[in-house]
């Protein structure tokens, strides 16, 4: 039938679509051919990756389905390389972890070096073994890996990130061998005042 015909064309993911999470998904830059298939997953919320301005008709979806858009421009050049930005990277882990903004897609250009990068962070407070870690990162990188993102994830202090949670706690429960979910409960300890910060 031509209406299933057309729908199998319009719910169409994005390129290097994968689940991470349960309510956590990655992929590269959705196209207005994806669209449709990314309202099947409800999102609260898109993180990007790249310094670019977001093009007006992904926006636009966004408005119209009531998604909220967090960027996070970090250059992804490679002539000369550009290193990960650790601060950028936990700006986006704490908007990643909280639980308020799933179900949420993390995407930059295709999905592979600066995306990877948030998520192998993302399993290090996960509590992976590294060499878990840095195969995922490979898998989905593909022939393009790059050991200066594998040294990035490898060196990355999740203390940092413990650091900056400062009105809830996160913790992980897992349910069988490969799923896990995430779960909050507020803290009870009193939230220290905040102070001016240093320019």
């Amino acid at each position: 039938m031509e209406t299933d015909d057309h729908e199998a064309v319009v719910l169409a993911p994005p390129s290097n679509f994968s689940m991470v999470e349960d309510g956590i998904y990655r992929s590269g830059f959705p196209r207005p051919e994806n669209f449709s298939f990314l309202k099947t997953l409800n999102l609260r919320a898109i993180i990007y990756l790249c310094p670019e301005p977001y093009p007006e008709e992904n926006l636009q979806f966004l408005e119209a389905n009531n998604i909220k858009l967090y960027q996070f421009g970090i250059e992804g050049k490679t002539d000369p390389p550009t290193l990960m930005p650790k601060d950028t990277v936990l700006d986006a882990l704490r908007v990643l972890v909280d639980v308020r903004n799933h179900p949420i897609l993390i995407h930059c250009k295709r999905g592979k070096h600066r995306t990877g990068c948030l998520v192998g962070c993302l399993r290090k407070v996960q509590s992976w073994c590294l060499s878990s870690v840095l195969e995922e990162y490979q898998k989905n990188a593909g022939l393009k890996w790059r050991q200066r993102d594998l040294n990035f994830i490898e060196t990355f202090d999740i203390v940092s990130l413990r650091q900056c949670l400062l009105s809830i706690i996160y913790q992980y429960h897992g349910y069988g061998f490969k799923r896990r979910r995430l779960a909050y409960e507020e803290e009870t300890i009193q939230t220290p005042k905040p102070q001016a910060a240093k320019v």
